[in-house]
């Protein structure tokens, strides 16, 4: 069987780029991270090529529709799109629009067919890279061209359960992928496609998902045992996935008050989360699973509520000291990182547009759970599409 490890491959030599001096994160300021971050993604930016189109790291010769969304979310963010002119807009709208198949979902020609791209797995192939484009295209302010029509057999009850049920419920890190993306289609379907029964299907999803695989006494889904670490961070890091259709929904999180306990059980003494599951040290993923849920989940009858402001406290610094000096960031210090793919892989301790996003999307999270800490003096914008990157009044109550 192969593990999340083996396909989230680090690799502890440098591939591409010497080791990038840090500057030490208690001299920084949001404002300098802030204009540090947009200028590696503008260094990113194929300047001889129409607009929109993203390197993953220095030295590719390529771009990659993966990079572009990365591009796209982490300016939203920053409110630095505004600065696009109509054309650039235009054109990078249309760049995204021009990869989408007649079953609605997106494709990039570059990757795909190609190293855990191969066989366009569920948990990280076409679903994964559509929910991406479909954020950075509401970001842009653009609707998919195309129906989702791949979602049609989902609609139907009795092969939607059928689907959940088959899931491989002993890898939940993985399943959590798998459901999020064909939730986070059925979200955007209702909400920005207004298509007539994705809410009956998004209602039994969820309603699916409180009552089935799930422990109680963890508020934690799947059957690896939490009581080693590493099954811990991987059993959170597939909960962080079901919850976030829960967040978007404002659907109550199933015994939340357990789950923050797990949650905060995963942070290390570095303030990082995690427990090496992808390799030396906490991952930009294993962060953002934590700190996701912890920050959305903080109201004031939250239980362990001193606990999790802490604990978001911790991890400010660990986040900041995961950027280079060139403005980029990590996906773990002192690593290499391959996502899965040639055109998207970073050498020992560069930077790379996927953690560069990721980690941006942590200080945004932290920023509006801590509005008195560093990443809380920015006003993080936040353009609401289903998937990983929004941010909703009404949070569900513990």
């Amino acid at each position: 069987m192969i593990s999340r490890r083996d396909i989230l491959r680090v690799a502890a030599s440098g591939l591409f780029l010497r080791a990038v001096p840090v500057r030490s994160a208690q001299t920084k300021t949001i404002q300098r991270v802030r204009d540090a971050t947009l200028r590696h993604v503008e260094s990113m930016r194929f300047r001889d090529q129409p607009f929109g189109r993203y390197r993953y790291a220095d030295g590719m010769a390529e771009p990659t529709l993966y990079s572009s969304t990365y591009a796209a979310m982490t300016r939203g963010l920053y409110r630095d799109l505004d600065t696009l002119t109509r054309a650039e807009r235009r054109e990078w709208v249309a760049y995204f629009q021009s990869h989408q198949d007649d079953d609605g979902l997106y494709r990039d020609p570059r990757i795909f067919g190609a190293g855990w791209y191969k066989d366009d797995p569920e948990w990280c192939g076409r679903r994964h890279l559509t929910c991406h484009v479909l954020t950075a295209l509401t970001c842009l302010g653009a609707v998919a061209s195309k129906p989702l029509r791949m979602l049609e057999p989902f609609y139907d009850e009795a092969r939607l359960i059928a689907w959940l049920e088959a899931r491989d419920w002993s890898r939940v890190d993985f399943v959590g992928n798998e459901v999020l993306n064909l939730g986070t289609l059925l979200q955007y379907a209702r909400d920005f496609q207004k298509h007539p029964r994705a809410a009956a299907a998004m209602r039994l999803m969820l309603d699916w998902l409180a009552r089935h695989h799930m422990n109680p006494e963890t508020g934690l889904w799947g059957s690896i045992d939490v009581n080693a670490p590493k099954g811990l961070s991987r059993t959170v890091m597939g909960a962080y996935h079901f919850w976030l259709l829960f967040f978007y929904d404002r659907a109550p999180i199933p015994h939340a008050g357990a789950a923050v306990m797990q949650v905060l059980r995963t942070q290390q003494a570095d303030g990082g989360f995690g427990c090496g599951v992808h390799g030396p040290a906490s991952s930009a993923c294993e962060d953002i699973d934590s700190i996701d849920p912890l920050a959305r989940l903080l109201s004031p009858g939250t239980q362990r509520r001193d606990d999790i402001l802490a604990a978001l406290r911790r991890a400010e610094p660990h986040v900041l000291a995961m950027q280079n000096d060139d403005g980029g960031f990590v996906w773990i210090r002192g690593t290499a990182f391959s996502y899965g793919h040639p055109l998207m892989a970073a050498g020992k301790d560069a930077s790379g547009m996927f953690p560069t996003w990721f980690r941006t999307l942590s200080l945004a999270y932290l920023g509006k759970a801590l509005p008195d800490s560093m990443a809380g003096r920015f006003n993080w914008h936040f353009h609401n599409a289903p998937g990983i990157q929004f941010w909703l009044s009404g949070k569900p109550e513990p």
